[in-house]
């Protein structure tokens, strides 16, 4: 059974002071196995189908942005095991606190030589850095000192993983909000890995038959961040509801303006809840076509990739709408209100949902 209680204010406050998850929270997370939610049954994880691990990460996120986003970026991480060679997921399996925090960002070079790479970068982002047990990143192939081009004559990309003991974390988060997701960056220098710590993201890539890594990566990463701000808006606009009602205590707003505000707040409810419902049923659509004709179809795709974006542009369209009612109690530093209001300005800056198409 999950603890939930776990996952209070308490709690959170602390995690945004220490600047990383708690011990009771990486505890829980541990016990849940939500860093394997993605990973098959036979490697120790959860083998999770998509939707119930969007379910999952939602939740999380509308307890804490900072708990949510955590867990399913490096759940998201974890599901890279099924593109790795088989010894690196036998090690990925033996290792009993299981997490992988990684960073999209090509920072670095991996120079071929021989069966072997020597790896040296600087990579940023890596949410639960301070938790991980393994990094991913990706790396611009060299040899001899010239770039290894692909097919159409671009310098070829793979991603790697990294043992914790094999890099250096830079303390580099800085920012308002997401503060216990301790995404700071990590580097390393002149450091020599066998081929096999290599790993290509793509559906025909895949090393394990489990469906869920033959559903496109792009897909997937926008769906679990849509899923991250959406959790975030539940809990937001929550506390604004919340914070009104309380300042009509001391205020005594009139009829006109309690129906005003009702108004609004039912009308942003519903639009989002809305959107919510449509964005599961295009998840799971794709789900299906992926299990009865062995892969989505663009059109299933598109769906998911449009609705996605439509989400997260709707969650921010509406939580501006909505701050306005929380008053001077969302600008005070110390609240949950202006905490909850960091956090998601913070992760709706994600490069891959910024436009809305």
């Amino acid at each position: 059974m999950e603890n939930l209680e776990i996952f209070s204010e308490e709690f959170a406050k602390k995690a945004a002071q220490i600047g990383r998850l708690p011990d009771e929270w990486l505890e829980e997370i541990n016990n849940q196995n939500w860093f394997k939610l993605f990973i098959p049954k036979k490697m120790g994880g959860l083998g999770l189908e998509l939707t119930k691990g969007l379910l999952q990460e939602e939740k999380l996120a509308s307890h804490d942005a900072s708990l949510g986003w955590t867990v399913t970026l490096c759940a998201g991480a974890g599901w890279f095991v099924g593109f790795m060679e088989n010894e690196m997921r036998e090690e990925l399996a033996k290792e009993p606190k299981l997490c992988l925090a990684g960073s999209g960002f090509v920072g670095g070079k991996a120079e071929k030589i021989g069966d072997s790479f020597r790896i040296s970068g600087n990579w940023t982002y890596a949410s639960g850095a301070l938790h991980a047990s393994h990094f991913t990143a990706n790396c611009e192939l060299v040899e001899n000192g010239k770039p290894i081009l692909d097919s159409n004559g671009k310098p070829l990309i793979k991603a790697f993983i990294l043992r914790k003991s094999e890099v250096e974390i830079l303390d580099s988060w800085n920012y308002m909000g997401m503060i216990a997701t301790g995404s700071h960056a990590f580097r390393c220098e002149d450091l020599v890995v066998p081929s096999n710590r290599y790993f290509e993201i793509l559906p025909d890539k895949t090393k394990l038959p489990d469906p869920i890594f033959r559903y496109p990566f792009l897909q997937f990463a926008e769906a679990t961040l849509a899923v991250n701000i959406l959790g975030i808006s539940i809990h937001f606009q929550e506390l604004i509801e919340k914070s009104f009602w309380k300042r009509n205590e001391i205020r005594s707003y009139d009829k006109k303006q309690l129906d005003y505000f009702q108004k609004v707040f039912v009308k942003e409810s519903k639009g989002i809840q809305s959107l919510r419902s449509d964005f599961y049923q295009a998840i799971e659509s794709s789900w299906a076509e992926l299990i009865e004709e062995g892969e989505t179809s663009a059109s299933g795709l598109k769906k998911v990739s449009k609705i996605s974006r439509k989400l997260t542009q709707a969650c921010r369209l509406s939580n501006a709408k909505l701050f306005p009612f929380a008053g001077l109690e969302a600008a005070r530093t110390h609240t949950e209100l202006n905490r909850v209001w960091r956090d998601f300005n913070t992760v709706s800056q994600h490069a891959l949902l910024t436009f809305p198409f």
